[in-house]
């Protein structure tokens, strides 16, 4: 009985900091978008010259996630669930506090490279250790809370970031992430993966993932399931200030930051409700369908119904988008199901990176296209949203589900 209670304890420590650790990570993944025009006019630049600054840099940030994926996801089935947990959060803290010391553009883009590095381990290290040491009928849950309370750092990073300059708001999020490793202590290691580690188990080999077909295939399918949340919240929200302000609220200003802001209480609540949907209809696939679909809905919503009606109806709008794409954690709980121990937390860690890195080409491929007069704006985003959302409807249909699937194996 002691046993039970100390096993249930160390669970709920795990919990508690990989959601901790995932709300730093959103809030400075937020923050640098809500932030970024402020710290470059500060820095002495030119308004003519931001957009292409603030790309620059958020390719820097991205192409940083992108790599840190693959070497946490790697580390993580070399080395251990939890040192890459915490590992990832120490770099993501001290990149923090350094972004508030840049000096001109060749500093700041170092900085959020690291920044990206740090950020690309902690979710997929955390959704590991929570699917392999909690009961498999239960496991839904515990991830559930990480991505539900964890993407409540970006509606924190919108209020600190209204409330103070950006050099502290970056101080804010450094802080955190110092302050969350205190709690390292009495955090457990997966039972699965030290079982593993005894043997002589070839463990982390990504290029594995590419060497046999029906692997390769099923890891694309779960990167494509998760395309639509970086569509809305990458493009058409990220960049409603910019480049939708005109068509969608003439006469009225957007600001990027309340649309996160709002967006992601969306998400935070579709989250929570999509897994207590999957615990209670015991099914993963049929929920993301249904939240796909909510999505594309709410998508047709903020192209067509927006226009004129003012920043309220605006930011109603992003609210309900963001319940829509509001399936991350089971997104992420999928991809970690659908693969064996010694390949589980490589894949956990890259394809939720790979997903936001898309963010580059689907952004890239809006502006283009945007940029065409007989195109224009809501066509580009119209073209962008049914690739994004076709190749996710067709992954969803065709992997299988994964509740209550025993996680004890290894890939040959």
């Amino acid at each position: 009985m002691k046993s039970s209670v100390v096993h249930n304890r160390q669970q709920l420590l795990i919990i508690i900091v990989a959601s901790l650790g995932y709300f730093v990570d959103i809030y400075d993944l937020i923050l640098f978008n809500v932030v970024k025009r402020a710290s470059l006019l500060d820095l002495g630049f030119a308004e003519a010259d931001l957009k292409e600054l603030e790309v620059f840099l958020f390719n820097c940030q991205m192409g940083g996630m992108l790599l840190g994926g693959i070497l946490w996801g790697i580390l993580g089935d070399k080395k251990g669930r939890l040192s890459v947990l915490f590992g990832s959060i120490t770099l993501y803290s001290i990149a923090n506090i350094a972004n508030a010391y840049v000096w001109d553009i060749q500093s700041y883009a170092v900085i959020r490279f690291i920044a990206g590095l740090g950020l690309a381990g902690e979710l997929g290290a955390g959704i590991t250790l929570i699917t392999e040491i909690m009961d498999k009928e239960k496991r839904g849950i515990g991830t559930v809370i990480v991505v539900t309370f964890g993407t409540l750092g970006a509606v924190f990073a919108a209020l600190v970031a209204h409330k103070t300059n950006w050099q502290t708001s970056y101080w804010v999020g450094g802080v955190m992430g110092i302050v969350l490793l205190l709690l390292r202590i009495g955090a457990i290691e997966s039972g699965m993966f030290s079982h593993i580690k005894k043997t002589g188990i070839k463990r982390g080999v990504f290029m594995s993932l590419f060497s046999n077909r029906p692997r390769f295939i099923k890891y694309l399918k779960c990167i494509a399931m998760g395309l639509p949340v970086w569509y809305v919240v990458g493009a058409l929200i990220s960049l409603s200030e910019t480049y939708l302000e005109a068509v969608l609220s003439p006469g009225e200003k957007i600001s990027t930051g309340t649309a996160v802001m709002y967006c992601y209480i969306g998400l935070s609540a579709g989250d929570l409700c999509s897994g207590l949907f999957s615990q209670l209809f015991r099914t993963r696939l049929r929920v993301v369908m249904g939240y796909i679909l909510f999505c594309i809905g709410m998508t047709g919503l903020y192209l067509f119904s927006t226009k004129g009606m003012g920043s309220t109806y605006f930011y109603f709008i992003c609210f309900l988008m963001g319940i829509g794409t509001g399936y991350w954690a089971l997104f992420v709980t999928i991809a970690a199901e659908q693969f064996g121990t010694n390949l589980r937390s490589t894949v956990t860690t890259t394809v939720p990176n790979f997903v936001r890195g898309a963010v580059i080409p689907i952004t890239w491929s809006f502006k283009e296209l945007a940029a065409i007069p007989s195109i224009g704006v809501i066509g580009s985003a119209l073209i962008v949203g049914v690739i994004c959302f076709a190749l996710a409807i067709y992954s969803t249909l065709s992997l299988k589900d994964t509740f209550g699937k025993d996680l004890n194996y290894v890939e040959a």
